[in-house]
């Protein structure tokens, strides 16, 4: 698979900070001790980093990871799976959204999660592995995350789940509590609501494979996080509770963006670093 980059730029990090926080142009410009007109230039996308390490500490974000992130220095290494897991990154609009399998090799039963724009290369997988679906896990029902759902329901007859309080309606639908458990032969899946981005929003939390997994959706992503214009302390506030708090060597399999590690994330992500 072709490198997939990382969703948001430094400036797509102030501005989710910046409206997550309610602070305005004027005010942030004022705490950190800048122009107005320095702040809107890096808020367009000029690396102007000792402007983003003024402004980083009045929005709670990391210096050092946003300046990185802003000089483009680091990319998150990618954790290796034998077997039992496939990453799709299709194209929607004018980005990219990712879905997952994974599969216990011994039974050849298989979950997805989330379906991205088009899920014939999970078909696909599905026939070359010979494997049988038999969940469709949902981690949200923005767009971009189910739009092939209907395809992939009625091609694998697999059932379909997503969390009791995302507004979201389908034929056959199953809903999950939080702290659910799923065993599919030696896979564990338990639920995180990791609500925010979504009212619904969850992480799936998978043991069994080769690294302890969180399929997170738009909870996470390397170096930066879902936006929520109204709940963005609580997306915040359950990040850092269930997502933060796994074991060090997670992978976070986001809805968008590279795959990455909770370790790495904790260094190099700005909304997390210090």
């Amino acid at each position: 698979m072709p490198r997939i980059p990382i969703e948001d730029n430094f400036n797509d990090v102030i501005s989710k900070a910046q409206r997550g926080l309610k602070i305005t142009d004027e005010d942030l410009a004022h705490r950190a001790e800048i122009s107005v007109t320095d702040l809107a230039a890096v808020k367009a996308g000029k690396p102007l980093i000792p402007v983003i390490r003024r402004v980083a500490r009045h929005l709670r974000l990391g210096p050092n990871a946003l300046e990185e992130l802003a000089g483009k220095t680091w990319y998150p290494t990618q954790p290796n799976f034998p077997r039992g897991f496939a990453m799709f990154n299709t194209a929607y609009e004018d980005m990219t959204v990712n879905s997952y399998l994974a599969w216990d090799p011994r039974l050849r039963q298989a979950a997805a999660f989330d379906t991205g724009a088009n899920c014939q290369a999970m078909l696909d997988t599905l026939h070359a592995e010979q494997l049988e679906l038999t969940h469709i896990f949902i981690t949200h029902a923005h767009e971009d995350h189910i739009a092939d759902l209907a395809r992939l329901a009625a091609e694998t007859k697999a059932v379909v789940w997503i969390s009791e309080t995302e507004p979201f309606d389908f034929p056959g639908l199953q809903r999950f509590k939080e702290n659910a458990y799923f065993h599919i032969g030696e896979l564990a899946i338990k639920t995180l609501l990791t609500w925010g981005h979504s009212p619904g929003m969850t992480t799936f939390y998978l043991t069994g494979l080769s690294w302890p997994l969180a399929i997170c959706g738009d909870a996470i992503f390397s170096c930066s996080m879902g936006g929520s214009p109204t709940h963005f302390a609580d997306q915040f506030r359950n990040n850092q509770e269930k997502l933060l708090t796994l074991p060090k060597d997670t992978v976070i399999a986001p809805g968008h963006g590279p795959l990455t590690t909770l370790a790495q994330e904790k260094h190099h992500n700005p909304f997390f670093a210090r």
